[in-house]
């Protein structure tokens, strides 16, 4: 078998030179492969979330490797129904989320990786939702940086999109591109698992389900038709001309204001500009001059349009027939709007999104803000924070974290804050609409603070206010030989940073080829054969696994276990031990070597 160097570079040669994958499935049999997949997945917070049976991260070994890869290559492998739950939208509605079994969670992440290196390149560059090295921030950079002087925002909305992914017709693109029908029965087989709610199984007629690990990328293969119907259809066909028409009054008074440099008169010179000032330089609705711009975040599209509003309507109707009659899936009627981008705003991944009208603001001589993208927070965000934390029209208190800690509860308060700061932080009025949200936030912490300490705000205020170059409050942990922890509220600067957070660079083969030495801690422990309880050697480890440390380790608990404790010691959630400790601490009987 293929090393997985080799293995990544003919996936990643096929998929940009857009050849067919062939004979993939086999390559499911490489335990390497789970073993990397272990080591990326077991740290997220659903690895110990139970689907539609009781297995989760907890236990994983390579018996359990071994197993998954003797079903596949014997081809009984059978996919468990996902265990389906609702979590809240911003709008009050409930969005299903399918929740997979431990060893499908580790068999999607196989496949992911393999398919990834080969989709990757074939995706289209204007494509930002779930890829790797791409986010939000990098959608709207594209949109700030390059669609300078649209006129028409046509924002598309699919309904359902996740739920109602036509199976027929994403075998059919996959039938396309991979010549392997084990791989294809296998995804046909994911697709059709089915999903657990209220106990009762219920069969899937389309879609995929959200939660999935490897849902984003199938999605992002089935709309891939969608982005290139754009690419090559509709963007040639509504794109013509180099540039506008100048615009032949601007361009006499240029002549003049050339005439009077030339006569040295700098008060005719200074008067025709600000004439000049008042006129735009080209033809705005130059009739041989069109553009339209196109991109996509997941199911939410938006194109910026130059030319009338008829053809935009246009274009939004072919766009639904193409949705409608290529992919079976429909835009939202009440989503989808034309929206005119000087006088209105349309909506994007959360912001706010307009063409700015300013031609007094000059830089260098220039009125490079008139016409410029403008990114935009919400004022409706600075309302949902308010609603969020008032009662009756007042900020109140949170009494439902009062047990928390002084520390833990100012922590959870500053975590609003930056995440909030950090995703609008392009936004040219983030500094406005952050400082509103930062003293609704500031107002429920002391009022939460001084509710914990049965005392007033003014006395928080005294205790814990400190003045630097913005007023911070702040809240010690201390601890025992060792120095205190700080926690503290505010201290940031509400900059605009137009560029976003960024985002790493992404390496497939840094990723794949990663050294043993340099491989995930918890796998190197899981392959080293010493139980780290009993400490016997040459023996077969299972993976003890907890949701998280605090559980275990909290003022006011029952007195510990020692496995806890060497848990705590080492700042871990995991223990690689023996089948036999391991059974020993589910039953409650471990009393082996202490630390």
């Amino acid at each position: 078998m293929q090393t997985a160097d080799a293995l990544l570079d003919i996936y990643q040669k096929r998929g940009a030179e857009r050849l067919p994958l062939e004979r993939v499935y086999r390559h499911l049999f490489d335990p390497k492969l789970y073993l990397r997949a272990y080591g990326k997945i077991y740290r997220n917070a659903g690895a110990m979330t139970k689907g539609s049976t009781e297995e989760t991260v907890d236990g994983m070994s390579l018996k359990r490797i071994n197993t998954i890869i003797d079903l596949l290559r014997t081809e009984r492998y059978r996919w468990t129904p996902v265990r389906r739950t609702y979590i809240a939208k911003s709008n009050g509605k409930k969005r299903p989320l399918g929740i997979p079994t431990w060893s499908d969670k580790l068999v999607q992440e196989v496949l992911r990786t393999l398919l990834e290196a080969y989709y990757e390149p074939r995706f289209s560059p204007h494509s930002h939702g779930f890829r790797p090295g791409r986010c939000c921030h990098s959608a709207l950079n594209e949109i700030r940086k390059t669609w300078r002087g649209t006129v028409w925002f046509i924002e598309g909305d699919i309904q359902g999109a996740y739920d109602n992914m036509d199976h027929e017709v994403m075998l059919d693109i996959l039938q396309r591109d991979i010549h392997d029908g084990r791989l294809l029965g296998l995804i046909d087989g994911l697709l059709k698992a089915g999903h657990l709610e209220d106990w009762r199984c219920y069969d899937s007629l389309s879609g995929v389900p959200q939660g999935g690990i490897i849902s984003p990328l199938l999605f992002n293969i089935y709309m891939t038709e969608l982005d290139r119907f754009v690419e090559d259809t509709l963007i040639p066909t509504y794109t013509k001309g180099d540039r506008r028409r100048e615009n032949p009054e601007y361009t006499v008074l240029t002549t003049k204001i050339t005439a009077a440099k030339r006569r040295e008169d700098l008060d005719e010179v200074h008067r025709l500009r600000v004439e000049r000032r008042k006129l735009v330089s080209k033809i705005p609705r130059d009739p041989d001059y069109r553009r339209l711009r196109y991109i996509r975040y997941a199911d939410d599209i938006l194109l910026g349009f130059v030319g009338p509003k008829k053809e935009a309507e246009e274009i939004r109707r072919r766009l639904g027939e193409f949705l409608m009659e290529r992919l079976k899936l429909t835009l939202s009627p009440e989503k989808t709007l034309i929206t005119h981008a000087r006088d209105e705003k349309a909506q994007f991944l959360g912001y706010e999104i307009m063409v700015s009208r300013e031609g007094s603001l000059l830089n260098r001589g220039k009125r490079t803000t008139n016409g410029s993208i403008a990114l935009l927070m919400p004022r409706k965000v600075v309302g949902k924070y308010r609603d969020s934390y008032s009662r009756r029209g007042r900020i109140r208190h949170r009494p439902e974290i009062l047990n928390d800690s002084a520390y833990s509860i100012v922590q959870r308060y500053q975590g609003v804050l930056q995440g909030l700061y950090n995703y609008y932080c392009m936004a040219i009025n983030v500094g406005r609409r952050m400082a509103r949200i930062k003293w609704i936030l500031e107002v429920s912490l002391t009022k939460t603070l001084a509710s914990k300490y049965k005392c007033s705000v003014s006395e928080i205020y005294k205790r814990h206010k400190v003045v630097g170059e913005s007023m911070m409050l702040q809240v010690q942990l201390h601890r025992t030989g060792k120095a205190p922890l700080t926690a503290t509220f505010g201290g940031i600067p509400f900059e605009r940073k137009p560029e976003g957070m960024g985002v790493a660079d992404f390496s497939h083969r840094e990723t794949w080829n990663r050294p043993v030495s340099k491989r995930s801690e918890a796998v190197q422990r899981l392959l080293f054969g010493i139980c780290e309880l009993c400490g016997m050697k040459g023996v077969p480890l299972e993976a003890h696994h907890i949701r998280k440390l605090a559980d275990i380790d909290r003022p006011g608990r029952r007195p510990k276990a020692e496995w806890e404790k060497i848990m705590i010691a080492r700042r871990r959630k995991q223990l690689m031990v023996c089948e036999s400790c391991h059974d020993d601490i589910h039953a409650g009987r471990y009393d082996g070597p202490k630390i």
